[in-house]
């Protein structure tokens, strides 16, 4: 049979008229080897993030939706006269435009009299960017002699109902997308399809959180048993640390579906979280390729137990920025059973997630990282949770501090190798660099450490000098 390639388009490569060329180009080129493809688009680089303040600013009372409302029909409305050509292609994008721009101005009307924009709100106002561009790729691809269909994801993916951050139902989505999707493959026919979006069984609109047009492509490069899905970005595939911060950084040839997830959850913003396992699951494959320098370097996902050795323990470091270290401490917690529960069951019901945890031998301190603008709303929930045990001196204190980063090592061969921490650690020593606390999983695939914000980027270059040593 022939292959089947899921391409997916991250916002810069789909974020201007001429981008969507070179993005084209690519896809026009693989359809001529005789492949199989579903395109997956993003919205242009810097819509969603205008879409939602446009919501927002409705949700405060604040008239200045409008303004990006016409912000947003300029940018798509020019993209389409540089980039289309054909009266009838441009008349039926116009169309498009129009209609979800209006959407987006009944919405955020509606958001400014409710005085709320609720999360289901938020998803019907950020999933419009991803349904204009489906229509600009489409249209073109079409004019330069592809056959192209835009599709909604909305008719693929069903999910349930957890708006921001929806979870796909594996089973109805294979057969909506096969129904769906099967057709027009056998008719050589391109789908363009919207990323980071899906909808419940009643028909509303609902979102795979941000960055989720990845995970939309592996969802469907799952369903659909595609030979490989490729997320196309504007880096060089998987890099060994932040180039802006080390100029040193290179490329990975192949790094673990564990060093992926470690490293995307870990700040590299190269993949989605959730990307990963649909398609290690499936047995296909997954790369990440520049759209910008398609023949440059490139990395491929694997399953774990291949592509790394002990040759190459360490891969990439990372860093999450912004976060703050919460500390809970005191010694009448010792032997005190139910503390790391009820504490962290009061962090949950404030909507935080924690992005590191570390506790003491002796109990008397329970330590753990928060995005930085969650902490105050963090540190009142805490107090208010043991408002008994802070009175009667069982907790000396529930504090935090601010500025503080995460820095992470991944690679899946340190754990057959001795001293790798040993050696993480002088290299920061000798860079005079304190960390202020410490966490490793039982899989020994990754060491993340706490140091102060100033420390951050120092200590990523320290750690990555192991690396390409």
């Amino acid at each position: 049979m022939t292959t089947l390639s899921i391409m997916k388009f991250g916002g810069t490569s789909v974020g201007s008229s001429e981008a969507i060329r070179v993005a084209a180009g690519l896809v026009r080129a693989e359809h001529a080897k005789g492949t199989r493809v579903a395109v997956v688009v993003s919205a242009m680089s810097g819509v969603t993030n205008l879409l939602l303040e446009g919501a927002h600013s409705a949700s405060r009372g604040n008239r200045g939706w409008q303004d990006l409302a016409a912000t947003l029909h300029t940018r798509h409305a020019d993209t389409v006269v540089s980039l289309l050509t054909t009266p009838a292609e441009q008349s039926l994008v116009r169309e498009r435009i129009d209609t979800h721009i209006g959407e987006f101005r009944a919405l955020c009307h509606a958001v400014e009299v409710l005085g709320e924009a609720s999360p289901r709100a938020l998803d019907a106002i950020s999933s419009l960017g991803e349904r204009i561009c489906m229509h600009i790729m489409a249209g073109h691809l079409r004019e330069s002699g592809c056959a192209a269909e835009a599709v909604r994801s909305m008719e693929l993916i069903r999910t349930d109902a957890t708006f921001q951050a929806a979870r796909p139902d594996f089973d109805t989505t294979r057969e909506l997308c096969r129904a769906k999707l099967l057709p027009l493959l056998q008719n050589r026919t391109v789908p363009v399809i919207t990323g980071f979006i899906g909808a419940t069984a009643a028909g509303a609109i609902t979102t795979l959180g941000r960055g989720g047009s990845d995970y939309t492509a592996a969802i469907i490069g799952s369903v659909m048993a595609a030979d490989e899905v490729v997320i196309w970005t504007d880096v060089d595939g998987v890099m060994s640390t932040d180039p802006r911060i080390a100029p040193n950084a290179r490329t990975l040839p192949t790094v673990t579906f564990r060093e992926i997830s470690e490293l995307a959850f870990y700040g590299a913003k190269v993949l989605h979280p959730l990307a990963v396992r649909p398609m290690i699951e499936h047995g296909g494959t997954l790369w990440i390729r520049n759209t910008f320098n398609p023949t440059g370097p490139a990395t491929r996902i694997v399953a774990d137990g291949t592509g790394s050795s002990s040759a190459e323990p360490l891969k990439a470091v990372t860093a999450i920025k912004d976060q703050s270290l919460v500390t809970i401490e005191g010694r009448g917690m010792l032997g005190v059973q139910g503390i790391a529960a009820r504490a962290f069951g009061a962090v949950a019901r404030t909507g935080t997630s924690v992005t590191l945890i570390t506790q003491a031998s002796s109990e008397q301190s329970i330590c753990f990282t928060v995005p930085s603008p969650s902490t105050e709303r963090v540190i009142t929930a805490l107090n208010s949770e043991f408002t008994g045990e802070l009175s009667r001196n069982e907790i000396d204190r529930i504090w935090d501090r601010t500025g503080v980063v995460i820095v992470s090592v991944v690679g899946s061969g340190m754990s057959t190798v001795a001293g790798i921490p040993g050696r993480v650690f002088t290299a920061l020593g000798n860079q005079h660099i304190n960390i202020l606390a410490i966490a490793q999983g039982s899989s020994e695939c990754s060491i993340s450490l706490i140091v102060a914000a100033e420390q951050s980027d120092n200590s990523v270059r320290a750690i990555h000098n192991l690396i390409v040593t």
